[in-house]
C-alpha cells in the first residue's frame, strides 16, 4: 500500500519530535533528571590531583562540607573531622573539605603546600578540594546554593554543613563546634540511619 504525502509527512514530523524529545532529555542537568540531587550537581577539581570530579558521585551518602584554613585557631578540627570520617565512613559519610583564604587570609598557600600540609599535619585522607571563596558574592556555586537553601553563610574557618542523603541540608554548625560534638554527631547518626529515597524514573 502506497502511503499519501500527508502521511508521510505526518510520519517524518513525529519522528522529528520523537528524536528531539529524547535528545532534550539527555541534556537535562543530572540535578533535573533524578539521578544527582541539585546541591551535589558541581564540580570541582580535587585538592591533590587538581583532576575535576562531580560531588554527584557522592550521591546517597551524608555529606559533612566544611570550609577549612591552615593558620586559624580552628584548625586543629583537621584531626577531629578526620578521625569523624574514618569512624563513620564505612555507614555512608563523606566528609567534603573546602580550603578557603576568605577570613583572616589564613590560608595563604598553594594548593599544593596546602595539600601537603593537611596530610604530613594531621593524615588528611578525606576529600578536599582546590581553595575557593565561601563567602559572599565570590563564593563557588556551591555555596552559593548553601547558602540560599540554609538562610546561613560561613562567619568564620570551619563553618559546617551537615546533608542528608538525599542531597538536603539538614543541619549547620558554627565555627566553633567541634567535630565530636554531641549534638552534630547525633545528628549526623540520625542521618546515617535513614535510607535515601527511591529516585524517581
Amino acid at each position: 500500500m502506497v502511503r499519501s504525502p500527508s502521511h508521510s509527512i505526518v510520519a517524518l514530523l513525529l519522528a522529528g519530535a520523537a528524536f528531539c524529545a529524547g535528545n532534550a532529555l539527555a541534556q537535562v542537568p543530572a540535578g533535573e533528571g533524578g539521578s544527582c540531587p541539585a546541591l551535589l550537581d558541581h564540580e570541582f577539581n580535587r585538592l591533590q590531583t587538581g583532576q575535576p570530579e562531580t560531588l554527584c558521585q557522592y550521591r546517597g551518602k551524608v555529606l559533612l562540607i566544611v570550609n577549612t584554613a591552615s593558620y586559624c585557631g580552628y584548625t586543629h578540627q583537621y584531626e577531629g573531622l578526620e578521625a569523624l570520617y574514618r569512624k563513620y565512613k564505612d555507614r555512608g559519610l563523606v566528609v567534603l573539605g573546602f580550603p578557603s583564604n576568605d577570613f583572616g587570609a589564613q590560608e595563604p598557600g598553594s594548593n599544593r603546600e596546602i595539600a601537603q600540609f593537611c596530610r604530613l599535619t594531621y593524615g588528611v585522607q578525606f576529600p578536599m578540594f582546590e581553595k575557593t571563596s565561601v563567602a559572599s558574592l565570590k563564593a563557588n556555586p556551591l555555596y552559593v546554593e548553601l547558602a540560599a537553601r540554609t538562610g546561613e553563610t560561613p562567619k568564620w574557618n570551619f563553618h559546617k554543613y551537615l546533608i542528608d542523603r538525599n542531597g538536603n541540608p539538614a543541619a549547620t554548625f558554627a565555627s566553633k563546634v567541634e567535630p565530636d560534638n554531641s549534638e552534630l554527631v547525633g545528628v549526623l547518626e540520625k542521618l546515617l540511619a535513614a535510607k535515601p529515597a527511591p529516585q524517581k524514573g
